[in-house]
């Protein structure tokens, strides 16, 4: 595998992933019988909790070593898309929650 930076298309591929949770998210609330306001509430909620943790902003600890998430994604058979730093799904979260609930 080769590891490629470039930020531009790794900002697409974040604004997709991050999308694609947030709208599973919404689906299994409205399966559960959320609706509206709390519903979306609770979208949001559960995606920015999802959202700290691939962005390295919680504390995670496996067998007594600290360790830290870095997002990547594969493209086409052998490339790893990267921007060469910590993920930053979070920053388009709200564009998002207001595509997916705003429209």
């Amino acid at each position: 595998m080769k590891l490629i930076q470039d930020s531009e298309r790794f900002d697409e591929y974040q604004i997709a992933f991050i999308k694609e949770i947030t709208q599973n998210i919404a689906l299994k609330l409205v399966e559960a019988g959320l609706e509206g306001e709390v519903m979306e509430n609770t979208t949001a909620n559960i995606a920015f909790s999802i959202a700290s943790i691939l962005d390295d902003t919680s504390f995670i600890k496996a067998n007594g070593e600290e360790v830290h998430p870095y997002l990547t994604f594969r493209s086409g058979e052998d490339h790893l898309v990267h921007c060469g730093e910590n993920a930053y799904t979070y920053e388009f979260l709200t564009g998002v929650l207001k595509e997916m609930f705003e429209a």
